[in-house]
């Protein structure tokens, strides 16, 4: 063990985890000499508590030895962790979880040694100096290629420069259940409108004036307004699509009528008002 991991029992477990978690966070984890999976995520946890120097204090309880505490808590399987902070139960797993695993549930509450590199190169971003918050975006990536926070910043980057492939590429590789997910799949959302129609909107707009049923022409206005972010005369151009030919473009205008919600969020005033409209549409 090293100094960031106790052991903790039925006499202390107050003042050792309930206590300390006001200052820090306290994982606890319940286990027992005879147990072959706790024997495998023991040492991993240790190896976190020692890699993140009192970031957090991980604290080793025998079930066998405080049966009272695992009874309070319901512990019936181990391995069985719980972290706690602010004297309250924060988060918890069963069993024995993958290292990358591991890092992941921390990362919820711990910022690691990346973490507080990723906030300085958002910093640096935020301060108009790309080509630095770039390098360390790039250094991070090199040691954690998952990095969900620097894959994000990156991916901000290079939308900024003009790069949308490079930019889809690495949004796209963030985890499915990283909390950056969410601002990466409207990142990816607002790149796939932009990719669609380039063509100048007042030449579409003429066009269309002189034949006003072409669904074509309504279809790449719509896309151009997209790709200029023109989000509500977008939506209002597939909507009428949607009402006249669902199937057409393979249902393109409800597609990206999704797409649009996704990029402004679901309590935005505009999502609120076509996803209703939509509703009307599809279920009428």
């Amino acid at each position: 063990m090293n100094e960031w991991t106790i052991e903790v029992n039925e006499d202390d477990f107050e003042s050792a985890v309930l206590d300390r978690s006001q200052q820090v966070p306290v994982m606890v984890d319940f286990w027992a000499p005879w147990c072959g999976p706790c024997r495998v995520l023991g040492p991993l946890l240790e190896k976190l508590a020692e890699e993140y120097a009192g970031g957090f204090i991980l604290a080793k309880i025998n079930v066998d030895e405080n049966p009272g505490i695992a009874n309070a808590f319901g512990i019936q399987g181990i391995p069985a962790v719980k972290l706690f902070r602010d004297g309250d139960l924060a988060s918890e797993f069963t069993g024995a979880l993958p290292e990358p695993a591991l890092r992941q549930f921390l990362g919820q509450f711990l910022p690691n040694a990346e973490d507080k590199k990723t906030q300085e190169a958002a910093a640096l971003a935020g301060d108009g100096k790309a080509v630095e918050a770039r390098a360390l975006y790039e250094s991070i990536l090199e040691s954690d290629p998952n990095h969900a926070g620097a894959l994000l910043g990156l991916g901000q980057l290079e939308i900024d420069e003009g790069n949308a492939v490079r930019a889809l590429e690495l949004l796209e590789r963030i985890s499915l259940v990283a909390k950056e997910r969410k601002d990466a799949d409207r990142l990816i959302a607002r790149l796939k409108l932009q990719s669609g129609g380039a063509e100048d909107e007042t030449a579409l707009r003429a066009k269309l004036q002189a034949d006003p049923n072409n669904l074509q022409l309504r279809y790449e206005l719509a896309q151009s307004l997209a790709g200029m972010e023109k989000y509500d005369p977008a939506l209002t151009e597939f909507l009428g699509i949607v009402k006249t030919d669902r199937t057409f473009q393979e249902d393109g205008a409800r597609k990206a009528m999704i797409q649009i919600f996704e990029v402004l969020g679901s309590d935005h005033p505009l999502t609120d008002k076509y996803r209703s409209e939509l509703a009307k549409v599809l279920f009428s």
